[in-house]
């Protein structure tokens, strides 16, 4: 019990890492490249409002919320076990794309079947948000499939 606790806890200490370094830290509600109204890490809603000012503590808290929703997302439609850098790699890009569309991706189902290699290699192919290929999902899928791959260097 003790090494799947521990197991979990790097799961979101490494989605953290990823996730706030790709969002960055904005502690007040502003409109994404798409016009997406966000806040904080990259935390969206209908509560977010544009200018609407928050404290390092409720942006933390914002952060640790989403990222539990998009694990639960993942462990949802995941159905085989994962590494915890795996499992890292498909948090950080549920939180991205909602688990949704994670669900219903090749990705998934690749995972799902066993074809890791390729599963994370479906990856690279979700670099646009409204039509618009942005060089911020670039760099972030391949710091994804990185980690889903297992690489350690060069993440981010």
């Amino acid at each position: 019990m003790k090494g799947r606790i521990a197991a979990g806890g790097g799961v979101l200490a490494l989605a953290a890492g990823l996730i706030s370094y790709y969002e960055g830290y904005v502690p007040r509600g502003y409109a994404d490249p798409v016009g997406i109204p966000t806040a904080c890490y990259g935390h969206t809603g209908p509560e977010v409002r544009l200018g609407q000012l928050y404290t390092k503590a409720q942006c933390d808290a914002l952060l640790t919320q989403d990222i539990r929703i998009a694990q639960s997302q993942v462990k949802r439609c995941i159905r085989v076990p994962l590494k915890p850098h795996e499992e890292a790699a498909l948090v950080s890009f549920a939180f991205n794309v909602g688990g949704q569309a994670l669900c219903g991706s090749t990705l998934a189902k690749r995972i799902n079947a066993g074809q890791l290699p390729s599963a994370c290699a479906e990856m690279s192919k979700w670099i646009y948000s409204r039509g618009l290929k942005l060089p911020g999902l670039v760099k972030r899928r391949a710091s994804e499939r990185a980690m889903c791959e297992g690489e350690s260097r060069g993440l981010i």
